[in-house]
């Protein structure tokens, strides 16, 4: 009979541990304007890394430490990738869009319960029109620290992020979108 009770209490005190880090985890983001960050992309087989910046609502300016100079951007409308070509999509096709919006990802955070990862990190499972994202935060600092998502081409693309820093001063600017020949 103790043991049972035990477990119960376990249990009740595991979900509101849980439910806790989520509600520090949604305050840090609600406090958050930006972020700056590296971060390490795997693709396949395939392993580039950069540097990032995201401006909420939906900015985003990534570029890749590659041969070819790749850069990812988004103005919050439109979603520019160059490289040795040049790509651009309407961002509210892409899994990033979610991403990318915070106030989107407060209201999920609120409803969905996180899985814990090495009593380090918490994980929730995004799932919204046909996207599937894992999201994962530091359950120390609260800080994002990667997420998982099916790129524009069906490519499960996971990226890690480090050295992050919230809030820093950063010009509208650089998320204009470069032009074809820039």
């Amino acid at each position: 009979m103790i043991r049972f009770f035990l477990v119960i209490f376990l249990i009740i005190f595991s979900h509101q541990v849980l439910a806790s880090d989520s509600k520090n985890i949604i305050n840090h983001l609600q406090k958050t304007n930006n972020l700056t960050f590296n971060f390490i992309q795997s693709v396949g087989e395939k392993r580039e890394q950069g540097k990032c910046v995201i401006k909420y609502p939906k900015k985003i300016l990534c570029k890749y430490d590659n041969f070819n100079k790749k850069t990812i951007v988004s103005n919050g409308k439109s979603l520019v990738i160059k490289n040795n070509n040049y790509y651009i999509y309407p961002l509210e096709k892409t899994a990033l869009s979610l991403l990318l919006d915070k106030e989107y990802l407060i209201s999920k955070l609120n409803k969905l319960k996180p899985k814990e990862l090495d009593k380090k990190y918490l994980n929730y499972k995004i799932l919204e029109n046909n996207n599937e994202i894992n999201i994962f935060f530091d359950k120390k600092n609260f800080n994002l620290v990667g997420w998982q998502i099916e790129d524009i081409y069906q490519n499960l693309s996971i990226t890690f992020i480090s050295s992050v820093r919230i809030n820093q001063i950063i010009s509208d600017k650089i998320f204009e979108l470069p032009k074809k020949d820039d």
